[in-house]
């Protein structure tokens, strides 16, 4: 066994806390957040937990990136030799930066969403007709976001069982064939 057995598990788990973490915000978080009885606590509500969520994600977020790093020194050699490596590993950080960047850009918007709560609202990302059009448009990029992300997160899974599949014996021997 490859000495990165730690390293592969973290950058595994973290990647699975943010799809579901992203997944069960979207559904279950906004959902129940949607069924307060006060159109002003609703957002809200829902601004508390992803509050709580957040230093758990920005911490699986950082240790994804160690353990990533950990993992590309390991196989640094297969980067050199094995056709594909290199690219899909390009593809992923690609994929994971910019699904970091919407989760980020998903925060601040939602920081927007809370500071205009007391508007009041159909659900996390539902406004009611009288909002404003500022909060709107803040629940509009929000409903749209909280699909986004686990799209992403997704992909770098997806993309980590392929770095995975790439490393059957052989994959390996018809990799360094080319």
């Amino acid at each position: 066994m490859a000495g990165n057995l730690i390293a592969r598990s973290v950058h595994d788990l973290t990647a699975a806390a943010w799809f579901g973490g992203s997944l069960m915000g979207a559904i279950g978080l906004n959902g129940a957040a949607a069924e307060a009885k006060d159109p002003t606590e609703r957002t809200h509500l829902s601004s508390l937990g992803w509050k709580k969520w957040a230093p758990l994600q920005t911490a699986a977020f950082a240790a994804h990136i160690v353990a990533g790093l950990a993992v590309t020194w390991e196989n640094k050699d297969r980067f050199a030799k094995q056709h594909g490596v290199t690219r899909l590993s390009v593809y992923k950080t690609v994929v994971t930066l910019t699904g970091a960047a919407v989760t980020l850009y998903a925060g601040l918007v939602g920081k927007k969403v809370d500071e205009l709560a007391a508007e009041g609202a159909e659900g996390a990302t539902e406004p009611k007709a009288s909002a404003s059009s500022e909060l709107k448009s803040a629940q509009k990029q929000l409903k749209i976001l909280q699909w986004a992300i686990p799209v992403f997160a997704g992909g770098v899974i997806v993309l980590g069982a392929k770095h995975g599949e790439m490393q059957r014996p052989k994959n390996v021997i018809k990799g360094l064939a080319r």
